[in-house]
């Protein structure tokens, strides 16, 4: 940087879980690359949770450990939820907590624009934003949108989403500031490392059984988990099971786990291998979280999508599995459908290669023609690069 030259500081904010945290680095990475092409000098900086795993995942981003991150501020925050709780009463509390932790932060940095990705933590960032006429960005990863966004939308210089479809969940005059950018992953999913994925299974090049990736979740999905169980048997007979079961189902079944074979290969958790194992599937079944279903996506895979249902949510998975399933992109197994008669049904489906490649293909047209993050890296930069 030369002396005298204007940084331009970007902060980006969101977290709570690794599905808000991960798509916001894979952002933070191309203002990088972006910012480099052009010439320019950017910080980037990042208000998450004080608590959780925020810090520790944004800790390998750092810019003294080589990532795009100059800075990690942690805030309090609580939970919006649409329930009652008695939690509730001291969340309230730490949100307005943050709030000011926020302006405090904020008018330290003094920065040209603010990024949220989302999750509840997002909020006070936003709001404080606002206070200080800083100008902000909200993106969506879901189909509809949560709580989290709704607040953060009607002050944002716009609203970022990841399906054309979903404008009409906003109101008209939203729907104006509205863009279709994706959903931002990371960018080792775009970079082809199947060889590499069955090495790590010692798969052997001769198999000829489809290979079954089971994702049930990092603390695991126990629907899923329940399903494959019940069916081990059809499915080793069928297919190479991968099964990462989480790691409390893996402390609970340890027979399970133990019971892996050339047909069976249980992971309590799959970390640095995960890119490279789902590109050495073939079909993938799994929860319907936003970054799950767009990893496979770019990766071109065939989904069984088993989404998250009840009380405990808001619907979001079951929205993004159906807007899946109405583009054939995916065999979708919703409430009491998810049992394991419909499960070895579609399965069976999907053991024809020919119907393999029509959900793959369909998988693709619905990603955008550049990657999301690109998208929302350049929407930001040109917003200040002026």
């Amino acid at each position: 940087m030369k002396k005298g030259e204007k940084i331009i500081r970007i902060v980006l904010t969101g977290g709570g879980t690794g599905g808000h945290i991960y798509p916001g680095i894979a952002v933070a990475d191309e203002i990088k690359a972006i910012a480099k092409e052009r010439n320019i000098a950017v910080d980037i900086y990042w208000i998450g949770s004080s608590r959780g795993m925020d810090y520790s995942i944004i800790e390998k981003c750092l810019e003294r450990t080589g990532g795009s991150i100059k800075q990690f501020y942690g805030i309090p925050c609580g939970k919006l939820r649409r329930y009652f709780s008695l939690q509730n009463i001291t969340d309230l509390f730490r949100i307005i907590g943050g709030f000011f932790k926020a302006v405090q932060l904020l008018k330290k940095i003094n920065p040209d624009v603010v990024f949220s990705k989302g999750g509840f933590v997002s909020v006070p960032p936003c709001k404080a934003a606002k206070l200080l006429c800083i100008p902000y960005y909200t993106h969506e990863c879901d189909f509809t949108p949560g709580l989290a966004t709704r607040l953060n939308s009607k002050n944002a210089k716009n609203i970022l989403i990841s399906y054309e479809d979903t404008k009409k969940y906003f109101s008209e005059s939203l729907q104006k500031k509205c863009i279709v950018t994706g959903n931002p992953i990371r960018p080792a999913f775009y970079v082809d490392s199947a060889v590499e994925g069955r090495k790590f299974l010692d798969l052997s090049t001769k198999e000829h059984k489809p290979v079954l990736l089971v994702l049930g979740g990092s603390s695991g999905a126990r629907q899923i988990n329940n399903l494959v169980v019940e069916n081990l048997q059809w499915l080793k007979e069928r297919f190479i099971v991968v099964h990462q079961t989480g790691k409390a189902f893996a402390e609970e079944n340890p027979a399970v786990m133990k019971s892996g074979d050339s047909s069976y290969k249980p992971y309590d958790f799959i970390y640095k291998e995960m890119v490279s194992v789902i590109q050495a599937s073939d079909i993938v079944l799994s929860r319907a979280g936003a970054n799950s279903l767009w990893e496979c996506a770019v990766c071109k895979k065939p989904l069984v999508l088993i989404p998250l249902c009840g009380s405990g949510t808001r619907g979001d998975q079951v929205d993004n599995a159906l807007y899946f399933e109405k583009r054939n992109a995916a065999l979708v197994l919703a409430g009491e459908k998810a049992n394991s008669e419909n499960l070895q049904k579609s399965l069976e489906m999907l053991l024809d290669e020919n119907k393999r490649k029509e959900l793959s293909l369909n998988c693709e047209k619905i990603l955008p023609k550049e990657k999301p993050a690109y998208i929302i890296a350049k929407t930001i930069l040109d917003g200040v690069d002026k």
